[in-house]
């Protein structure tokens, strides 16, 4: 079965940088390839932000990527990609074109504008430092990067929802093979545990107890909100040869990590996008790695919610529960 360990950079060569404003409420985190890593992406969401995501359809030339970007600020926070490609283009590394380099950097964004500063976004330059911060090993969770303005439950409007945030997860098996996973949790459904079903983190009521999300809509009760005002992006890597294809397959099958702990999923409301890499390392079956790269989202959901803190007006799991 594997190891289960926590963070995503225990698969070999790949390292996290997160870059957030506390006070606005927004952040990115770069996800960083020693070596160029093929990445394939699943976009389940009806209203998604992202960039270089048809790049990565198998049909298309390019099919290794050198790092990948994780935001909020909508589709604003695209531009904090630029800043990453700045960082590795002072390196050397990118695509060959002849006349330089191109890094290949997709991204998938957040919607957290109303959570903070709405007129301050990821950039360039918080890119840039997200990327300049990147290393292996312990990083902090929750409040971080991606995750820092992000909030869940908010099928009953804004004011009622509950602190989100970023969370990673990874399995080491006996014979080198490593999976993990790293996401932000944004959604408008709630978050469940799935070994038990308990509600983690979703919508409150007037008192400040969580109620169903499913309740409210099968009760017409819920607040219908603008398209692309939430979503959940994440990125599961591996140290497995995969063609681009394959790991087109293992993002779809990582997607069921989502649908596992958040109700609902997938929304016209969310634009829910997983990237897979894989850094051509070992020979491994494509079902095994999709299989727990399902497990290892499954548990970066959970552990975005259970380190994620609260703020002004949007209390976190720790606030509510107490273990």
């Amino acid at each position: 079965m594997g190891k289960n360990y926590q963070n995503i950079t225990d698969v070999p060569g790949i390292s996290v940088g997160h870059c957030e404003d506390h006070q606005a409420y927004t952040g990115c985190t770069a996800i960083l390839f020693e070596r160029a890593a093929v990445c394939g992406v699943d976009v389940r969401g009806a209203a998604p932000g992202t960039r270089e995501t048809d790049l990565l359809d198998p049909m298309n030339l390019v099919d290794h990527v050198h790092a990948i970007c994780l935001a909020g600020g909508s589709a604003y926070g695209l531009d904090a990609a630029g800043g990453i490609m700045k960082f590795l283009e002072e390196k050397g590394i990118g695509l060959d074109v002849g006349s330089g380099v191109v890094p290949i950097v997709p991204s998938a964004v957040l919607f957290d504008l109303p959570v903070g500063d709405a007129a301050v976004r990821p950039d360039g330059k918080m890119g840039y430092e997200a990327a300049t911060l990147a290393k292996r090993g312990d990083l902090s969770w929750g409040n971080e990067g991606a995750g820092c303005g992000a909030t869940v439950g908010k099928v009953a409007g804004l004011h009622r929802a509950m602190k989100g945030g970023i969370g990673s997860s990874s399995r080491v098996f006996p014979d080198g093979l490593v999976i993990g996973a790293i996401v932000a949790v944004n959604a408008v459904g709630e978050v469940r545990d799935p070994r038990d079903g308990t509600v983690l983190a979703g919508p409150r009521d007037d008192h400040g107890k969580i109620v169903s999300s499913l309740d409210l809509m099968v009760d017409q009760a819920f607040i219908p909100l603008l398209p692309g005002t939430n979503t959940t992006i994440g990125v599961v890597a591996c140290n497995a040869k995969l063609t681009k294809s394959q790991a087109a397959k293992v993002a779809s099958m990582a997607q069921n990590g989502l649908a596992r702990t958040i109700f609902p999923v997938h929304t016209m409301m969310d634009g829910d996008t997983i990237f897979a890499a894989a850094t051509q390392e070992l020979d491994a079956s494509v079902d095994l790695v999709g299989t727990f790269a399902a497990e290892v989202m499954t548990e970066a959901v959970v552990a975005a919610i259970k380190h994620a803190k609260g703020i002004d007006g949007f209390p976190a799991y720790r606030d509510l529960v107490k273990e």
